[in-house]
């Protein structure tokens, strides 16, 4: 196992290389020669390489930056959903390589292991790793505490899935494993806090705050989803009015705009009709209204004013970012810093990849130098 220190080091050398000694050194708070003697082993095991010689853009000698070796291994992510298994191959930097989903045939551990063993095996990458894996639902070392979509309940699917592919597995939660992602590799690397909000067949919510993403009990259940966000709105399945799970989901989103149109519709129809359709556009309005006041709600309640918005669903707020926006300025202090929205419109495969960077940043913990 490395030490702070070394982690530290591999960490900022990952995030932010090829950089030069005297910016880590600063970044890190460290001398010279600490620096030094603290990646010596890093470049004798190739971990870490120094490349040629560049200007430092200052008075003096150039420098040689480092970055991570050239041999590193890749690493696999998957996502679970309740009738799909979506995985990713990305190199230690999470840049995608190759990707292969599956079908599920049932919901059975059995069968979801069999189906996610298959999905990595189709990756066309010579070497992996280690395997991240994140679900919707409680998870906790390697249990799944619950998962109604797949109707599981204390399922030690971390040890199956490691039995059955002979390598490292690392189980997280799909929000704790994305907001890991956008805080690495993503848009909220850099930050030292923001919230993330996804939308789209659920409703999902994660906090990052002094770097950190925060991780609990209720990260698995999804509490956020029944926050009340419109007095007029319809019910949820709980029987909650005007709830982000009742106003911005694909089919709540789907079913107001069938009702709407007296036909049915689903969301990508509804979408597509908003522009013509007053009907059509008078409920759409209403959930970008509402996923405004998400938004400030977050915002206020978690003094965080960096919002990623991501999820397949991410077509409601360009279709309505002008009432977003002018819904949030309604409800939030002008006193308070401005709310900055982050948009990652990458779509489904985030997921995957959210679950390779757990599976990163396990690794990284578990190197040893001795």
């Amino acid at each position: 196992m490395l030490t702070d220190s070394e982690a530290a080091l591999a960490e900022a050398v990952l995030l932010h290389g090829p950089i030069t000694r005297q910016s880590l050194s600063s970044r890190l708070g460290l001398s010279a020669g600490s620096l030094t003697r603290l990646t010596k082993p890093f470049l004798a095991r190739g971990l870490l390489v120094e490349l040629e010689e560049a200007p430092d853009g200052l008075v003096g000698r150039p420098v040689k930056p480092l970055d991570i070796g050239r041999g590193l291994p890749f690493y696999a992510g998957v996502q679970i959903t309740g009738d799909m298994v979506h995985s990713v191959a990305t190199d230690v930097r999470a840049n995608s390589l190759d990707n292969y989903d599956v079908t599920l045939q049932g919901h059975s551990p059995s069968t979801v292991v069999s189906a996610v063993a298959e999905a990595v095996a189709k990756l066309d990458v010579p070497r992996i790793a280690a395997l991240g894996v994140s679900l919707g639902g409680s998870v906790s070392n390697g249990v799944v505490g619950r998962a109604p979509f797949l109707e599981w309940q204390d399922i030690p699917l971390q040890d199956m899935l490691e039995q059955a592919l002979g390598m490292p597995v690392v189980l997280e939660n799909d929000l704790v494993a994305l907001a890991e992602a956008e805080r690495w590799f993503g848009l909220g690397k850099g930050l030292p806090g923001f919230v993330i909000i996804t939308i789209g067949a659920g409703i999902g919510y994660a906090l990052a705050a002094n770097n950190m993403v925060a991780r609990s009990h209720d990260a698995g259940l999804g509490p956020a989803a029944h926050i009340p966000l419109s007095a007029a709105g319809p019910r949820c399945h709980e029987g909650h009015i005007g709830c982000a799970q009742a106003m911005l989901t694909d089919d709540f989103i789907a079913k107001a705009a069938s009702t709407a149109l007296g036909c049915a519709v689903d969301r990508d129809e509804a979408y597509a009709l908003a522009q013509d359709e007053p009907a059509v556009r008078a409920v759409i309005e209403a959930s970008g209204q509402a996923l405004g006041r998400f938004i400030a709600l977050a915002a206020n309640l978690s003094l965080q004013s960096e919002v990623i918005l991501a999820g397949e669903g991410i077509a409601l707020f360009q279709l309505v970012e002008e009432t977003v926006r002018a819904t949030i300025l309604d409800h939030r202090d002008p006193l308070a810093s401005a709310v900055t929205l982050h948009v990652d419109d990458s779509g489904f495969g985030a997921w995957a990849r959210g679950a390779a960077v757990v599976a990163i940043q396990s690794s990284l913990r578990r190197l040893d130098l001795r």
